[in-house]
């Protein structure tokens, strides 16, 4: 294993003394092989390890085995303590994706200060297959059929951006697990790499072995067939990138592609996902514009939002520009609301309004598994209530019909069945259908935090879920 592992080096350029490299290790059997690895090598090195205290005693005891093999192999020690819960919660993200943006910032922070020219994480063989399984889940293309490449650029560089490296990539768990035992490498085992509470243990737990039972060099299969992938995802994107610089022009910040040149290409259905990934417009956008296109419905006025783009469709061509708040609400709503006083929602993130922070995620119904959620989160049917919607302060007058009930009740009799004061009220936030064709602005989808419109409730016919959790 060493053998390839320094051919590995070699075709990343480490040999070549180009610049002093940073280990990402946790303390887990990946990192802790890598590190044994790098040791024998004879290259210089430093260790950077990341305490997210989510694991008590736990997350301390991994701190200082790390800190203690640093030490005895003469390597440079960086950590780093976060508070990765109140972080999660901040942001409105989950903890995975918290700790995920904590230790690449710092990661990025250390190569600018000390002059790191690469990062090296511990992803090996087993890793990539969970990630094109989880990937195919979400859908996705071919650029997540590829996997994680062995090289990248580092998240979150300033200046120069440091390469992040992933030299055990082609190595199984199993060859790990044989070479830690074979040369007493220590490492800590992480208690949460057990549960199934994750979709990617899940799929490690119950799909991989089954997979290993058919074909038991299951994962050495789909790495090479992920390389292939790769190199297949390449030239295609290399002739979308051609057709699509044929067929688009740009001006002041606009861009308009023309839709006869675009169809007469070969595999314009998959240009134009091409296209449209390029300003953040997600597969379902680009099924419905193909859809569209093919069905010889009338096609000028169509408009599609992703977070920082909307599209607009012509008799001719597909517009795409930056958004506007006016862009993406109706075109009266903004002179119905009679301020200016509200905020956007134009798809998943975080947000803010009336000094409230909140989050914005879209899941598949199949994956939300109870209705019963945490205090402060809602749930919506994506079919009822669309993006882009608004959150504003309550006004006098504000009415909904809340989940469960048949009649409709004012949002002040429902701040005092809630036993709101006063400060409460002036700091409540409504979330509003901004598509609602009722015109009547004094119905609420929404209080956010609490209670849901009854016509936007989950039923055995939601297909996907807005959900908003209030920070």
């Amino acid at each position: 294993m060493y053998h390839e592992f320094s051919e590995i080096l070699g075709e990343l350029g480490l040999w070549n003394g180009e610049g002093k490299i940073l280990l990402a290790v946790s303390g887990g059997i990946d990192s802790m092989c890598m590190a044994d690895l790098f040791r024998r090598t004879g290259l210089p090195f430093s260790v950077a390890h990341c305490n997210f205290h989510l694991r008590g005693e736990e997350s301390d005891a991994d701190e200082a085995l790390v800190a203690q093999w640093a030490e005895s192999s003469g390597a440079g020690f960086h950590k780093a303590d976060f508070d990765t819960e109140a972080f999660a919660s901040g942001r409105g993200v989950s903890i995975e994706m918290a700790a995920r943006e904590l230790r690449y910032g710092w990661f990025s922070r250390l190569c600018s200060d000390y002059g790191y020219a690469a990062v090296c994480v511990a992803h090996n063989a087993n890793d990539n297959a969970e990630t094109l399984f989880l990937n195919i889940l979400r859908g996705t293309g071919l650029r997540g059929l590829s996997g994680m490449s062995p090289e990248s650029v580092l998240p979150y560089s300033g200046g120069t951006p440091a390469r992040l490296l992933r030299p055990m990539l082609s190595f199984t768990r199993k060859q790990i697990e044989g070479y830690v035992m074979n040369h007493s490498v220590s490492f800590r085992e992480d208690r949460t790499n057990a549960s199934d509470d994750y979709r990617r243990n899940r799929i490690r737990h119950q799909v991989f072995p089954v997979l290993e039972m058919m074909n038991p060099s299951f994962i050495k299969t789909v790495s090479a067939e992920m390389r292939r992938f790769a190199q297949a995802g390449a030239v295609a994107e290399s002739y979308a990138a051609s057709v699509i610089g044929r067929v688009t022009s740009e001006d002041k910040g606009c861009v308009s592609a023309d839709l006869g040149a675009l169809m007469s290409s070969d595999s314009w259905e998959y240009v134009l996902y091409c296209l449209l990934d390029r300003y953040g417009f997600n597969g379902t956008v680009a099924d419905s514009l193909v859809s569209l296109l093919k069905s010889g419905r009338t096609l000028s006025g169509k408009r599609f939002h992703s977070t920082e783009f909307t599209l607009l469709t012509t008799g001719t061509s597909l517009i795409i520009r930056p958004v506007s708040s006016r862009d993406l609400l109706p075109d009266d709503f903004t002179a119905r609301m009679n301020d200016g006083g509200f905020t956007v929602v134009r798809g998943e993130g975080a947000y803010l309004c009336n000094g409230v922070s909140f989050s914005v995620s879209v899941a598949d119904r199949s994956s939300v598994p109870s209705l019963k959620q945490p205090e402060g989160t809602l749930l919506f049917d994506a079919a009822v209530l669309r993006f882009p919607f608004v959150c504003r302060k309550w006004k006098d007058g504000d009415w909904f019909v809340p989940f469960g009930m048949r009649g409709r009740k004012k949002v002040s009799d429902f701040f005092t069945d809630l036993k709101y004061d006063m400060f409460r009220k002036e700091e409540a936030v409504m979330i509003v259908d901004a598509s609602d064709k009722s015109r009547d602005d004094k119905r609420i989808a929404a209080v956010l935090g609490e209670r849901i419109d009854d016509r936007y409730r989950v039923t055995p016919s939601t297909t996907s879920v807005i959900i908003v959790k209030k920070a």
